[in-house]
């Protein structure tokens, strides 16, 4: 088992085949998730095509997570809680600006991922719109987005079969609106 500590990330490789079990350990805590494909970076998780070919944007358990060049790249195998977000980006320090009216230093998910992936090669500008596991982005009748605490209860997770061989950036996000007003720690673990 693997500990993302609070507001912080991780990147590694997972091989086709192998499953990544990604857990809410206390609670009420989002992880971002990005994907590139390992032997060729440029191809990378797409928020639009998964939408498109799931014809969803509620993905979840049953649905697979699709690629900038129209190939599989998971499978959701299992997911306890069942409300993820693909439709916002990673928070990041504009994010704080913008939104929060934020000037100091606030740890973001954008700069957890691109820090953590440099050493694959990867930079600020190729970081694509993260699946946001235990994410919970509801929206009214006329499109009004609202981020409300994670419905995720301690110990829920989802499992993901890779479908290519990847390397994978993960966070404990670090926005206060996304994880109800708190910051925990995220557990990973590789299977197979």
């Amino acid at each position: 088992m693997q500990v993302i500590e609070k507001q912080s990330g991780a990147a590694f490789t997972l091989k086709k085949g192998q499953t990544l079990k990604v857990i809410d350990p206390q609670g009420e805590q989002v992880s971002d998730m990005v994907l590139f494909n390992a032997e060729d970076k440029r191809e990378k998780i797409s928020s639009g095509k998964t939408l498109d070919f799931e014809e969803s944007i509620l993905i979840t358990e049953g649905n697979f997570l699709w690629s900038n060049r129209s190939k599989k790249m998971m499978e959701i195998l299992k997911d306890t809680n069942g409300r993820n977000d693909f439709l916002l980006a990673p928070c990041s320090p504009e994010t704080f600006k913008i939104m929060y009216g934020k000037n100091e230093y606030h740890p973001s998910c954008f700069e957890n991922l691109y820090t953590n992936l440099e050493t694959f090669g990867i930079e600020p500008d190729d970081i694509p719109t993260a699946f946001n596991i235990f994410m919970n982005v509801q929206f009214d009748e006329e499109g009004k987005l609202s981020v409300e605490p994670p419905l995720s209860k301690a110990g829920d997770y989802i499992l993901l079969k890779a479908k290519m061989d990847l390397i994978v950036g993960l966070t404990a996000c670090s926005a206060e609106d996304s994880n109800g007003g708190s910051f925990k720690p995220i557990h990973y673990e590789i299977l197979g």
